[in-house]
This record gives C-alpha cells, structure tokens and sequence, in this order.
C-alpha cells in the first residue's frame, strides 16, 4: 500500500450539529478499508479523504448515512428546494425528529396539567424519547460500534434511557428536546461563519463572453485557457485573472485586496478573477486557468488555514480527551460506590450519575476555539488579508515588535521629485528659467530607463512641460556624474552635485543648497544650461507609501512597543524616510543576511516580532520572524505562498487592523474557553451535590456552547478603523 499512489477526495457533509459529531464521523470513516486517513472540519463541513482508490466513497455515503448525515462530492451538495418536498423532508429529518419530539413534549405535559393519568403522560414522554432521540441514539451506536469510545450522542442516549428506568419520563424527553434544540440553533450559528467563506467561493462567475475573432459566445469559465480573450461588460464581475488589452474601467477590488475605492485600470493593467468591472467594456486576456487563478488560491489557502489549528485549540482538544473518559469514570463510581457504602438510595446516585453523563460532553470547551478562528480567518480575507492559520492568527496577537523592508512597504519603490528650487528660489515655487530647464532636462532623460530619469520625467509630466522640446540629441552619460545631451542647440546637462562642482560651480549658491539637501537624505540632481549659465536642482526621494506614518501609529494603539525599519540604503536616507514615518529605530546598509540576523536580535529583546516586506526579496527575512507578513500579494505568486500573512493590496492600514482582529480573536478564544471550563466545574459541583437536575445540565451544556459561538461570530461584524 505505501508504494501505491494515494487519492486524495474532497466531501462535503450536511446534517453536522457540533464539533463532537464531526470528530466521530471522522474516526469512524478511518476505520473503512481503503481509507489511509480522513480529515473532517467542523467549521467548514469538508472531509477530506486520503485513499488507495475513489471506490471508497459510496461506503463513506453509507456510513454517514447510518449516523445521519448526508455526505456529496465536493460543490455538490443538494439544495432542498429545488429537489422537492420530499427531499426536503429527507435532508431536514433531524430537525423535524426535534420539532416532532417536542411537540408530544408538549402534549403530554398539558395532558398531565388536565388530570390525565400518569401511564397516558409518561407514554407520551417516552414517545417524545423515542422520536426526538431516534437520530441521536443512532448516531452514537454507530459512533461506538467504529471507534469503540463512546461520544457526546451515546451519552445522551444513555442519560435518556437511564432517566427512563428510574421512571423520570419528564425529564428524559425534556432532556433530550433540550439536547436537539440546542444542536439545531447550534449548527445555525456555525452556519454563518461556514458562510463568510462559502461568500468568497461565489465570488467567480460561472460564464465568460469568449471573444472569437468578432463572434462572442457564452462559455463555462472552466473551459478558458491562457490566451484566450474574453469581453467584461459594466457590472460585470471579471471571471479570469488576466490583463486588458482594450477599454479603460474602474475595477472594484475589494473582493480581492479589500481596497475600498475601486482602481483605474486601463490597457495593460492586470485584473483579477471575482473582482467587479466599473462602467466601462473591457477586452481582456486570460492569464490563468480558473483553478489557478488568485482567487482560487486564496480559497485553497483559507481552506488549509482551517486545518492548521491554533495552539489553544489544540490545548482544547487534549484536554477533551481527558476530560470525557474522566467524567465518565465519575459518574460509574457515583452510581456504585456510595449505595454500596449505604449513603443512600440506588435510584439517587443513579440519577447523579447521569446528570454527570450529560456534563462529560465536551461540546462547549471543544467549538469554543474552532468558531472563533474560523470567524476570525473569514473576516480578515473579507478585508483582503489572509492568514495562513490559527497558529499564525495566535502569534500574530502575541506580537510586541514589527520590523519593516524600506523599498516597495513603507515606500513607493520608485524615486519622485519631492522638492525644486534654484538659486532665486530655493525652496521652489512659479520659476520660468526653472520650468524651461526642467522641460530641457526632461528631453534630455526622455529615452533613459533609469530611475531618475523616470523621476524627472514623471516631474515633468505633472508640471505639464514634457512636450516642450523634441527629445535630446548627442546624448552622452558620464560615468558616476549624470548624463547630457543637446536640447534646441543648447547643451543640457542633468547630474549629481559632483557634476555641478566639475563644472566649476562648487562655490555657487545653488551647490550649497544642494548639497545641504544631500545631508538631509536627499538624492539630489543639478540641471544646467552650460550655453546660458541656468541652473536649478531637484531633490529626489523614494516616496513615502500612503498612510505609512498612520500604520506606524495605529500599530502603536495596537500595543506594539517597538517597530524598526531595515534597508540596504544609506544612512542619509534611512534616516530622513524614518523621521518621515515616525518608527523607532531604523538600520542602514544591510544585506539579506544582515535583515536576517537584525530580525534575530528583535526576537531576543521582544520575543515575538513580525517582518513586513515584499514576500520575494525579503524571505530569509519574512522567515525568520515569528511572523512573515507579505505586501501587495494579489499579483505575487511567491508572497502568496512563502508569507505567514498576507496583505492582498499595497495598503499599510490593513496591517493595524490585522493585529488588532488577532488580539481581539485571541481575547475571545481565551474567554470563550474560561467560561466553557466554568461551567462544567459550577455543574460537576452541583451534580455531586444532587442538585443539577438532567434538563440543567443539558440546558446549560447546549447554552453554553451556544453562547461561546454566538460570541465567537461576533468577529464577522469587526469593523476597520
């Protein structure tokens, strides 16, 4: 079998009630031949199959069935309405098994009220017994029959026969009425986190407009490959990653990067699967396949993130286990000892012992952590930030520290001109002589693809002088100084303050106030018209990123004590772009090896710290940290796949919110779990003390589990700031 190629299926399951029903299906579908293992999420009702064959499934079918659930191939699930009345019967059986239960409960108390005899009454109660426990009888003998242990559904159905023999039928159908009830609203309240997923999985429309020469036809997105052009309409939603090649639109991107505003997109740009088309027509061209798409992997990624469990709900899964043989233990020896040792009647400690049965059910201490981070996971990827798990969610609310790559995070990656002037006007301002060097200087740079050139030009454009003259001829660089060219028979030269003074202006006043904003961090370039004797200069910068000195802040309310910036630049520039952002501490001159061994020292001194840069130059990094956070990840592959996190759009201010969610998801889990421990400690306490009663302890088990989840999906509603 090891050397066999194993098939990996995916099922969805219907009819889940709690995560105790999830884990012993899950046992029992390992049992089955063929089955290597089987994973069964509660949260998002998938199991997944690892198997010699796919011939294993109708017997996963058949085994489901036997406990009451519904199992179907992935996406293919049954929608009762539209399989008529009697599939709808079938697939709500257990809900109905509850209502009808409840309903005879009903009866036979009014007819006791009336003065009936107690033989009519209590056959009512056994009735509602039978009706209403019928599933959840089943469910727990098929449960005990494959694993051999016995789970939350056996020993309901053990307390409700027990209450039977010791003739308290009331109590028994209250009892188990109260148990499918508060299942019911239970699996209702799950439905709303399952749904916050399923939501983005209904993001990709199912059709595209293929573009065939000039004919258009309506097509499955499945059957687009790469290469293949397709016409997105206004409102529509884009079905394929790919890039425009006609029309100009304003995309909204929010279902992908969580970007508020919709973004300009034109001929060109990229777009992506799910994303929605503003009021323009676009052609587009397909990039990926429809497996392959961002979206799809953001799905697969949240899906693995599921599976991935948190340190506290792993603490909460070995402590069950414990927990329910203990309790089960418990309550043989109540039922036996002490009417052995004559301090009491047989019927009274049996009855204890029950009460003790239906307390050994995990149900409230094991939803309490799964609800929260699933909740938790669905809400961030709403906002455009996917978090590859509990564990990263977990870490990402313990962090103290938060250092940040310079180039593409907390700037733009691309130089712009922040400052003009000349000797007339130094700190810029309406300058002729300066504008016409600047459109001369523009000419000069025009075909150059360096960065700077790109600034000057980009300058240029903004002022609107980029068209004044005819590009430069004779265009020479000059190693090390700049470069100049001729521009309307003038010679034009645009260069670094090195050049200025080779030219025999180093005691000017424009190179003094040049080189004074060089020390302020600036990269400075000096224009001048050698024919006339013009000069002025630009101060070039990496651009601050958007809203960087608000992330920087709002991390700050967040709790972070500490946050640094790491960057290969100068010392110069380190320091101006970190006294613009406003971090702690930044250190220049570094090489990979070198942000690798700083992230290493912030470990030491603050033990959990985060590393936020482009998810590609910065993996040793990202790595390292207790916490990889990637930028920009919509149209990267590779942060997509190497980051802990990662923040779809260019957005900083997704980074705050990020670490708060964590925090408050971490604060809920902890309370979610202290009040489910609490409980079951105030009902172990009154059930040796004989004064839990069986409806109680299930009102309060079913309440509490209810309660942990209802606060748990609170999560959904958290609101950026």
């Amino acid at each position: 079998m090891n050397n066999r190629q194993l098939t990996t299926i995916h099922l969805d399951v219907q009819g889940l009630d709690c995560p105790d029903c999830a884990a012993s299906l899950e046992r029992a579908v390992q049992t089955l031949p063929g089955v290597v293992s089987a994973q069964l999420l509660y949260t998002t009702s998938r199991l997944t199959l690892s198997a010699e064959t796919e011939d294993v499934v109708p017997e996963v079918v058949d085994l489901a069935a036997s406990m009451g659930y519904e199992v179907a191939p992935e996406g293919m699930a049954t929608a009762p309405a539209r399989e008529g009345w009697w599939a709808s019967i079938v697939q709500r059986r257990r809900e109905l098994a509850t209502w009808g239960g409840g309903g005879l409960l009903l009866l036979a108390f009014i007819l006791s009220l009336l003065g009936l005899p107690e033989v009519v009454s209590n056959g009512l109660y056994a009735a509602a017994i039978v009706v209403g426990g019928i599933y959840v009888a089943r469910a727990g003998w098929v449960g005990i029959r494959t694993t051999r242990a016995p789970d939350m559904n056996a020993l309901m159905t053990v307390a409700a026969i027990g209450a039977m023999v010791v003739g308290e039928f009331a109590e028994g159908a209250l009892t188990v009425f109260l148990f499918s009830l508060g299942e019911l609203l239970e699996s209702l309240s799950m439905d709303r986190a399952r749904n916050a997923i399923r939501t983005l999985m209904n993001l990709t429309p199912e059709e595209a407009t293929l573009l065939s020469g000039t004919e258009e036809r309506r097509v499955h997105v499945s059957a687009l490959v790469p290469g293949d052009q397709v016409v997105v309409r206004p409102g529509e939603r884009i079905p394929m990653d790919g890039h425009i090649l006609e029309g100009s639109s304003a995309v909204n991107q929010a279902p992908i990067t969580g970007e508020s505003m919709p973004v300009e997109k034109h001929v060109g740009d990229e777009v992506f699967a799910g994303t929605i088309n503003g009021n323009g027509v676009l052609v587009m061209e397909v990039t990926r396949r429809a497996e392959d798409t961002t979206l799809a992997r953001i799905l697969r990624l949240v899906e693995e993130a599921q599976s991935q469990r948190a340190p506290a709900q792993r603490f909460v899964d070995r402590f069950a286990r414990v927990y329910t043989p203990a309790v089960i233990g418990l309550a043989a020896l109540v039922a036996v000892v002490p009417p052995l040792l004559g301090f009491g009647a047989l019927s009274t400690w049996f009855y204890r012992a029950l009460v003790l049965l239906v307390i050994a059910c995990p149900c409230a201490l094991v939803i309490s952590t799964p609800v929260t981070i699933v909740s938790a996971l669905a809400r961030a990827a709403r906002s455009g930030v996917l978090v590859k798990g509990g564990r990263h969610l977990e870490a990402m609310a313990s962090l103290r520290a938060v250092a940040f790559d310079k180039t593409g995070t907390l700037t733009m990656g691309e130089p712009r001109v922040v400052n003009a002037g000349c000797e007339l006007l130094p700190d810029g301002g309406e300058c002729e002589s300066c504008g016409d060097l600047l459109a001369k200087a523009a000419a000069v740079e025009g075909r150059s693809e360096h960065t700077l050139a790109r600034a000057v030009t980009r300058y240029a454009e903004s002022e609107g002088v980029s068209d004044r003259y005819a590009a430069a001829e004779a265009v020479q660089a000059m190693t090390g100084l700049g470069v100049a060219g001729l521009v309307a028979g003038h010679t034009v030269s645009v260069g670094s303050v090195a050049l200025c003074r080779q030219n025999g202006n180093g005691e000017s006043e424009l190179c003094r106030l040049a080189t004074e904003e060089e020390r302020k961090g600036y990269t400075v370039l000096v224009i001048e018209d050698t024919c006339c004797g013009s000069r002025c200069f630009l101060s070039v910068s990496d651009a601050l990123r958007d809203g960087a000195a608000d992330t920087v802040r709002g991390l700050r309310r967040t709790g972070i004590e500490h946050t640094v910036m790491l960057t290969g630049d100068n010392p110069h520039i380190a320091a101006l772009i970190a006294e613009q952002v406003g971090v702690d501490d930044a250190k220049a001159g570094l090489l990979p090896d070198d942000k690798v061994a700083a992230v290493r020292d912030l470990i030491e001194r603050y033990e959990h710290v985060a590393m936020v840069g482009d998810g590609v130059n910065d993996a040793p990094a990202l790595a390292t940290a207790t916490v990889g956070i990637a930028m920009g990840a919509a149209g990267t592959d590779t942060a997509l796949e190497t980051a802990d996190v990662a923040l779809m759009s260019d957005d900083l201010a997704k980074l705050p919110f990020a670490i708060g969610l964590s925090r408050r998801a971490l604060n809920t889990v902890r309370a979610n779990i202290a009040f489910a421990l609490l409980i079951k400690a105030a009902f172990l306490s009154l059930a040796m003390a004989g004064v839990a009663t069986l409806w109680m302890a299930v009102l309060a088990d079913t309440g509490a589990s209810l309660l942990v989840a209802l606060n748990g999906i609170r999560l959904l509603r958290v609101r950026e700031r």
